[in-house]
């Protein structure tokens, strides 16, 4: 079919779809759910499974249609964690059961997910992970502990990698599955952060049995699936699609018209410096999103989401100096468990304080550094000594 035809037959399944379930009089979910089944979720997912085989560049002709008409949305900053982190490994490395089981509630977003990856000692090195997974008959015994878990105390499922085989080098000995945040032995305890709220956790581990069945992949092969599963998270992080003046340049910029008493000539000259930034920062996230029509994310998410990270504590600082002792006032420095992070929505001393984990979450500013120079610049690897010792043999 021409693309054309394409972006016709997506605008007929959307007007059916508006014809059969007016979203006036059809609840939300049921809304959500009809939609999911015409194909128009992720337009370029297999047909089944919430899309149309369709060129992934077409998902914004539905969205248009959709929007025009009032259609509610899945509220994708609440399930984030499920929409771009566990789908995408679900539909590359999931069996057919399981993406039929999970792919259709995730994304209507009646079942949160989140992350259970990095640890206490298995950071930025997170091949060194220390949580065991114990083959029990057609089950796993898993028993360690998890940290900076966002969402974990809404979340019903989560991806979890653990070492199976403590014998072999760290990349290898490790296994992909999906936990059942509900099972016994889970338990998850609040992380409170420099803000005074607590959106993420740890979360301890203690002879939680999962089916083999709710394993992705091979056993073994887990680091190559938390790779297409940490690609995906880093484009989700740093190539959202957002505004012009979106994001964390919007507020100051605001502050900067409405507030010319505030002005002085070096916090004009860095606000355009980082404007001009950020605005590149937008349109290369739209190129990537294009080069995600032609396959898989790839190493440039990692660019990303360094210059994600670096511009938001940047413009959060200059927007904090430009409002002089009022950008040292916070508003409410209150234990809350939220469920969104809002960077925009709230007082420049919660955006200040808040963007200093933009270097850790989704990947280490160090770490996505060494991704860039190998992958991308094709730079000569650093030296790692332990790539072949056996896990178990490592200093810890």
């Amino acid at each position: 079919m021409s693309p054309a035809a394409d972006a016709a037959e997506v605008r007929r399944r959307t007007r059916e779809l508006l014809a059969a379930h007016p979203p006036a009089t059809t609840g939300r979910t049921d809304f959500l759910k009809a939609r999911f089944d015409a194909g128009l979720a992720w337009v370029h997912y297999p047909v089944g499974l919430g899309g149309l085989d369709a060129p992934r560049s077409l998902q914004q002709v539905a969205d248009a249609e959709l929007a025009a008409a009032g259609a509610p949305d899945n509220d994708p900053r609440r399930i984030g964690i499920g929409l771009g982190m566990a789908a995408p490994t679900i539909l590359g490395f999931g069996t057919d059961e399981q993406k039929r089981r999970f792919l259709r509630p995730l994304w209507v977003g009646e079942e949160v997910w989140c992350q259970l990856f990095s640890e206490p000692g298995a950071g930025s090195d997170l091949a060194a992970l220390a949580t065991r997974a114990v083959r029990d008959g057609d089950e796993w015994v898993v028993d360690g502990q998890k940290v900076w878990t966002s969402s974990a105390h809404l979340a019903r499922w989560a991806i979890l990698i653990a070492r199976t085989d403590p014998d072999l080098p760290k990349h290898q000995g490790i296994s992909y599955f999906i936990c059942d945040m509900t099972d016994p032995g889970v338990e998850v305890r609040p992380l409170r952060q420099i803000t005074g709220e607590a959106e993420f956790n740890e979360v301890f581990l203690t002879g939680v049995r999962i089916p083999d069945g709710h394993r992705l992949g091979p056993v073994g092969d887990g680091w190559k699936v938390a790779r297409t599963t940490l690609m995906n998270e880093r484009v989700s992080i740093g190539g959202s699609r957002i505004p012009r003046e979106g994001g964390m340049i919007g507020p100051v910029s605001r502050t900067w018209r409405e507030r010319p008493e505030l002005r002085t000539p070096d916090t004009h000259q860095r606000l355009l410096t980082l404007w001009v930034e950020a605005e590149v920062a937008r349109l290369t996230g739209e190129r990537l999103r294009q080069q995600l029509v032609a396959g898989q994310p790839g190493p440039e998410g990692s660019g990303m989401k360094l210059a994600f990270a670096r511009l938001n504590q940047e413009i959060s600082g200059l927007e904090v100096e430009l409002l002089g002792d009022e950008g040292l006032l916070y508003g409410d420095w209150t234990m809350v468990r939220p469920e969104l992070v809002d960077f925009t929505g709230r007082d420049a001393g919660y955006r200040y304080l808040r963007s200093k984990g933009n270097s850790i979450e989704g990947g280490t500013s160090e770490v996505l550094l060494n991704i860039v120079a190998e992958r991308v610049l094709g730079l000569p690897a650093e030296p790692r000594n332990d790539k072949d010792v056996a896990w178990k043999d490592l200093s810890r």
